[in-house]
């Protein structure tokens, strides 16, 4: 039965990301025949294309909150890549990724063209990415960043870094905080997290190869970003998303200085 359960699943998958190419390989050809950029048409198919990917795999998806009536910068804590596909499916959004995803095979030129901003650790690019995520937000686009860095067990919510989040403030955008969780039998699921020296086809395997786990993704209450600096738009961003996912009890008191901001 799993060996049957892992073949039906291996094929959907299989036949998803072949819809997905023949998506992007076609909007690029548009793009070059009318030489125009097609950001709105590929942010909207790339939620339809992740719509699809996201039923390919094992979770049973629950959403509170209510998505954005104006374009804002999502920030969300980051368990895994099928965090993508997730929040990806609610709304047409860029995401911003680190550099090496562009080299994962088909995923990687998948994210690319659609619309996928990448940022290499320790490059010392920060204020031209501030450039590129600010020009991105002030065209009207959503865009979505981890500003964790990296990700985790999901058990915990690291540091927000502050420097992703100065778009939000340079563009006048509010920030849509995210929290984003896996569950099984109502205990955080162990088998969801792509974290430490873990590969992607190892993890695909395990997690289709698994029993349908819960995903509970809530839309929290925007932040307005003009009132705050960097550093303090993030403790704030960071605290509304832990407090979702652990309680009072996980989130740090804002700061006098927050508070004055406020």
């Amino acid at each position: 039965m799993k060996k049957l359960r892992l073949s039906w699943r291996l094929l959907r998958l299989a036949a998803v990301l072949a819809l997905g190419a023949l998506l992007a390989a076609g909007v690029s050809l548009l793009e070059r025949l009318v030489r125009h950029d097609l950001m709105i048409t590929r942010q909207r198919m790339t939620r339809w294309f992740l719509a699809r990917l996201a039923g390919a795999l094992p979770f049973r998806l629950r959403v509170s909150g209510e998505l954005p009536d104006a374009p804002m910068l999502w920030v969300s804590n980051h368990v895994s890549w099928t965090d993508i596909p997730l929040l990806g499916l609610l709304a047409p959004l860029s995401f911003l990724s680190k550099a090496e995803v562009r080299d994962w095979p088909l995923a990687g030129w998948l994210a690319h063209k659609a619309g996928t901003l990448f940022i290499r650790r320790g490059a010392g690019d920060s204020s031209i990415l501030g450039q590129q995520l600010g020009a991105h937000l002030q065209r009207g686009r959503h865009l979505l960043i981890f500003p964790e860095g990296t990700t985790t067990d999901g058990q915990a919510v690291r540091t927000f870094h502050g420097r992703l989040l100065s778009s939000a403030i340079d563009s006048g955008v509010a920030v849509q905080p995210v929290a984003i969780r896996y569950l099984r039998g109502g205990q955080p699921c162990a088998i969801a997290p792509f974290i430490g020296d873990d590969d992607m086809l190892s993890h695909l395997l395990r997690l289709l190869q698994s029993e349908v786990a819960e995903v509970e993704i809530q839309l929290l209450t925007p932040i307005v970003s003009n009132a705050l600096n960097r550093n303090a738009l993030a403790r704030r961003a960071r605290a509304a998303v832990s407090q979702a996912l652990f309680g009072a009890s996980a989130a740090p008191a804002a700061s006098p200085r927050e508070q004055q901001a406020a």
